[in-house]
This record gives C-alpha cells, structure tokens and sequence, in this order.
C-alpha cells in the first residue's frame, strides 16, 4: 500500500508498520513536512498544541484500551508553546496556585480514603470481639483500593460507596487470602468469573466467622492477609 504525504488537517491517526508512518482507516500517511511528534504526559501543553492549529492525536488501541502516544503538528507551534509553558511555569505565583491545587487535591483525596475506610468497616461489621482487627483490614483496603490511579472499583462513582467497600473488600481477600494469583484458569468465556464467584463466596463465609463473634481459623488468614 503506498504511503502518501499527510494533508495539513486534524484528525485522529494510530502508529502505522514503520517509524514515522501513521495510519488511518485503511490510508497510510506520513506526517505533513514540518511537523514533530509531542510526546504524551503534559495535559496543558498538549491542549494549548491542539487549539493552536491543524494536529494529528496519535492513539494506539491495545485490547480494550486506547494510550495515547503523543499529538503530531508544527514544529514550530509545540516550541512556541513549550516556551510558554516553561515561563508560566517559572512564575512564583503560578507555583503557588499549583501547589495549593495539590493541597487542596491531597485533603480530598484523604477524606475519601478515611470515609472509604469507615464504608469498608461497616461492611465488615465484624463483631466486637474482633472489631480491632476489622479497623486492620478496612484501613488496608482502603489504602489499597483508594490511590488515584489504582485503577480499582474504589476509584468509580457509577455505583454506591457502600457497593464499592463490598467489592473492594471481595477483591482483596480473593487476592489475599486464596489461591487466585496462582490459578491456571482455563481460557473459557466466563470460567474466570465462576471461579471470582465461588472465592467471593468462600469469602463471604471467612467473614461470617468474624461477624458472628465465634473463633475464628487458626492461624487467622486476615492476620497472615495483614502481614
């Protein structure tokens, strides 16, 4: 298939078979003369990049994910803006509004994780004989399940805080406390989800000896889990 210089427009590419070609559809391009490549991880830079003009958005699909890999456009655009970026970023007065935003940022996101804390402990609902060790366990999977990034059913608002504990406690002793990591599940459409189901209900059965205030297995699997 023959690879055509780019037309000067916007649009969304993916990487294409060799350095320095991309695709789109079933065309191949390479990037219009002039142009670079910049690179992901400044979400202020890259805007201000895309509203200044004519761009490409380089995005990979692996999967289910889509990662960007950067917005090709003008050379002399991205160092325009780079430069700007740099000299908002050398003023005091803009370093003190960010790093208010991440104090502000770091209050909240600490409030979550002990209101996270306290959802996980009422889902527990240990007894009071074992309440102590229930705290253990709530602040550790709160601390798990919480961080921004973690990529947890912690980080969601789609679903109720208090169905967010449940699944974040079943998801941690699933890890914690069976063989799950270790498992050669066969790759059989839904084999992986019966056995999630059959270990939250193993689970669920641990829990129920510390609920109802009895003794629990010896050695205590959450005190091996906390350890």
């Amino acid at each position: 298939m023959p690879v055509l210089p780019g037309p000067p427009d916007t649009r969304t590419v993916g990487p294409g078979p060799i350095p320095g070609v991309f695709r789109d559809g079933a065309a191949r391009f390479r990037a219009p003369d002039g142009w670079a490549l910049l690179p992901p991880g400044d979400a202020a830079l890259t805007k201000r990049v895309k509203a200044a003009g004519p761009h490409w958005a380089v995005q990979e699909k692996r999967g289910r994910r889509t990662f960007s890999r950067g917005v090709l456009a003008p050379a002399g655009t991205i160092a325009a803006e780079t430069a700007r970026r740099s000299a908002e970023r050398a003023d005091p007065v803009y370093r003190r509004k960010l790093e208010t935003g991440r104090a502000a940022r770091a209050r909240k996101e600490a409030a979550y994780a002990a209101g996270f804390a306290a959802a996980v402990e009422d889902y527990l609902g240990f007894a009071p004989a074992h309440a102590p060790l229930g705290r253990r366990v709530a602040a550790a999977v709160a601390a798990h399940a919480t961080p921004v990034g973690s990529g947890t059913v912690a980080r969601t608002q789609r679903i109720p805080i208090q169905e967010r504990a449940a699944a974040a406690v079943i998801a941690w002793l699933r890890h914690r406390t069976t063989a799950y990591d270790h498992m050669r599940i066969p790759r059989v459409k839904g084999r992986r989800r019966e056995v999630r189901r059959a270990l939250a209900a193993e689970s669920k059965r641990l829990l129920g000896r510390y609920r109802d205030g009895g003794v629990p297995p010896a050695p205590c699997p959450l005190e091996a889990a906390l350890g």
